[in-house]
């Protein structure tokens, strides 16, 4: 598998690529993993790989090759450019010491994992099969960075070229369909994926939680966790807290964004910041909030499903989702029953949907209870991960058998 983002990293993309390696390696798969240095969501390099070019490891039974890059602490469509191109060189020239691989997986959207293991793969003759998480060409185009217009067009370009060079393809959403038709690949060769929620239920009471984070029992809580990019549009928390001087919110996590979003915030004593909880402590962490925010620029439509939402689903509390209604972020809340969606960018209306939240205390316990529903109906990593199964046996033309054998090397 080519994955930027592995273990140590535990949001985003990584702890997918994680749990399928490892799913891989359990079941006998020599299992291989080419991996950046870790580095996200703080878009700070872990302080262990200071100095490091290159590393082997071996995580629980996954062979993990890594490879040094730049990484940009903030974005803009050039910084973006090198840091992808940095990835791309580093992996090319240097690529891992394995056997010769069964198939290749590559996990978008990073455009040089995509390009290095449709290579490897032609490199071998052996099918190559990405999974789209994301589109960068499409993110770029939306986010609202610097320069993305023309940074769109050219990842749009190399997505086509790696797209093109695959046996199949693997969607985590059917929103994405369309763009990746757009991009060359026939409607028969792209297969759903849909991510599993990769996060245990809480362990202990919502109470004590609380009472550990300071959190008041008679405030309204209002938590966002995950990345804060530019993508996010944390901008229409930070102004409803400012609306709202009685209603408590919670920025949790890191990104390239968190030092502007703090300044904007700055002496607003109803809005905290935390960094990112422990893998362990973040189901209870999530579970004590009254209400958790997944927020997006008007701008981003249908290429990002955030994956914080698995873990919103498992924590048993209402979602209010600050999305475009026409994006998949906003299908998957409809879908799953457990939130409600409101206009992206606007302040007012998120204020007052969780005015009617805290009015009706007996509808957002049910909201909420429609999220483990949900994720034991939808999305439970046995599902996800033989859906994975599948995808890779069909590449391989065979019946599953093979891939569970030591297919999966690479």
């Amino acid at each position: 598998m080519v994955s930027t983002n592995y273990a140590p990293e535990h949001t985003g993309i990584g702890p997918y690529a994680t749990q399928l390696a490892e799913h891989w390696a359990a079941r006998g798969a020599d299992t291989h993993v080419l991996a950046g240095m870790p580095h996200y969501p703080s878009w700070r390099l872990d302080p262990a790989y200071v100095g490091r070019w290159r590393a082997t490891e071996s995580r629980a039974g996954v062979t993990v090759h890594r490879r040094r890059h730049t990484v940009p602490p903030r974005q803009t469509a050039l910084r973006r450019a090198l840091f992808e191109a940095s990835l791309l060189a580093h992996q090319l020239l240097d690529p891992p010491r394995m056997p010769r691989p069964h198939a290749v997986v590559a996990q978008m959207p990073s455009l040089a994992g995509a390009v290095v293991a449709a290579r490897i793969a032609a490199r071998y003759r052996v099918p190559f099969v990405p999974v789209v998480q994301d589109l960068m060409g499409a993110a770029a185009a939306q986010s609202g960075i610097s320069g993305g217009d023309r940074a769109a067009a050219v990842a749009a370009r190399a997505e086509r070229y790696a797209l093109s060079r695959a046996a199949l393809v693997g969607v985590i959403h059917d929103s994405f369909r369309p763009r990746v038709q757009a991009l060359g690949v026939a409607p028969g060769r792209i297969r759903l994926v849909p991510n599993w929620s990769h996060v245990s239920r809480p362990s202990v009471s919502r109470t004590e939680t609380r009472a550990r984070l300071g959190w008041a029992p008679d405030r309204q809580v209002v938590l966002h966790c995950g990345n804060m990019g530019l993508k996010q549009g944390l901008e229409v928390l930070v102004d409803a807290a400012r609306l709202a001087p009685g209603v408590d919110f919670v920025l949790m996590g890191d990104g390239n964004q968190r030092t502007a979003l703090q300044e904007r915030a700055r002496s607003l004593p109803n809005l905290r910041f935390l960094p990112p909880a422990e893998s362990a402590d973040f189901p209870d962490v999530l579970a004590a909030a009254d209400v958790l925010a997944v927020t997006q620029r008007a701008s981003v439509l249908d290429m990002s499903v955030p994956s914080k939402l698995t873990s919103y689903f498992a924590a048993g509390r209402p979602v209010i989702a600050s999305v475009a209604a026409e994006g998949g972020t906003a299908d998957e809340v409809r879908r799953s029953g457990a939130g409600v969606l409101v206009p992206p960018e606007d302040p007012a209306a998120l204020l007052a949907a969780l005015k009617e939240l805290a009015a009706d205390p007996a509808e957002a316990d049910r909201l909420g209870a429609r999220g483990p529903a949900y994720v034991d109906e939808h999305l439970s990593a046995a599902a996800g991960l033989g859906r994975l199964d599948d995808l890779l046996a069909e590449a391989l033309g065979t019946d599953g058998s093979t891939a569970h054998e030591g297919a999966v090397r690479e």
